[in-house]
């Protein structure tokens, strides 16, 4: 199996290193404007450069398109032909925010098999969550596979195509979200006393360790906080603040201002 990658940004490598450790012996290899890019990323993962965004389709079994939404109509028309050749053996990839699939199948002149994704940065390390679509042109035993391979990078979930833009705000934007937050708690330690190497470090484990209660206890989070939270102490202070500074709605609106980004973006 030959995986190719258009593009090697951060969100596209994430997936590549996930892809890698749980392909068992694929071949990955990667195109895109940049020569000194691609070999460097080909190196990392024992793999390839193709020599055009062309030849990654011709060649490719699974092609990711790690391109921003910006420019992904030009890489479309670029290897449209190459797509319309291969049509019943070739299975595109997008992480592309905003796009549809009937918009890149449009854009392809085809109705070839298309599977949207939507990651996020932890899938660098194995925790992401990646939520997908898929186009009725793919096939059953396409999509597992996909699955198996995106594995490595996180959690797959699938969903209707019209709750990707939604996925995207939380899942795809919210890591940066939640940077905010620990940097932010790291702060609120620094400000109380503690030297910033030890409030970093005990704002990012905190953050974690309450992530990990939510998924292994299966509780609601709210009963989580009221197990913190005692009459009269010290949580519960700290709580009236962050609604008197309206930390919920911030959060929602934050939520919800990314998912219409996404959307617009196609």
């Amino acid at each position: 199996m030959i995986i190719s990658c258009i593009g090697y940004g951060n969100m596209g490598s994430a997936l590549m290193k996930g892809v890698y450790s749980s392909s068992n012996g694929a071949v990955l290899g990667f195109s895109g404007p940049n020569k000194a890019k691609a070999e460097g990323k080909a190196a990392a993962f024992g793999g390839k450069v193709f020599a055009s965004n062309v030849a990654a389709v011709q060649e490719g079994d699974f092609v990711f398109l790690a391109v921003k939404p910006q420019i992904l109509q030009e890489v479309l028309h670029e290897i449209s032909g190459a797509v319309q050749e291969k049509i019943a053996s070739v299975v595109l990839v997008s992480m592309a925010a905003g796009w549809s699939i009937e918009k890149i199948q449009t854009a392809l002149g085809c109705k070839a098999p298309v599977v949207r994704i939507m990651p996020n940065t932890p899938s660098l390390i194995g925790q992401g969550v990646i939520v997908m679509t898929a186009s009725s042109e793919v096939r059953a035993e396409d999509q597992a596979e996909l699955c198996k391979l995106l594995r490595g990078a996180g959690i797959v979930d699938s969903v209707e195509e019209k709750h990707l833009e939604a996925a995207t705000g939380l899942s795809g934007c919210a890591p940066a979200f939640a940077y905010l937050f620990i940097e932010a708690l790291a702060d609120g330690g620094v400000r109380s006393g503690l030297p910033r190497e030890k409030a970093l470090r005990y704002a990012a484990q905190t953050v974690l360790g309450s992530a990990a209660m939510v998924l292994e206890t299966g509780k609601h989070p709210g009963e989580l906080k009221d197990m913190v939270t005692s009459p009269a102490g010290a949580t519960i202070e700290g709580i009236a603040a962050l609604e008197n500074g309206g930390f919920r709605s911030c959060t929602i609106n934050a939520v919800t201002a990314s998912s219409r980004r996404a959307a617009e973006l196609g």
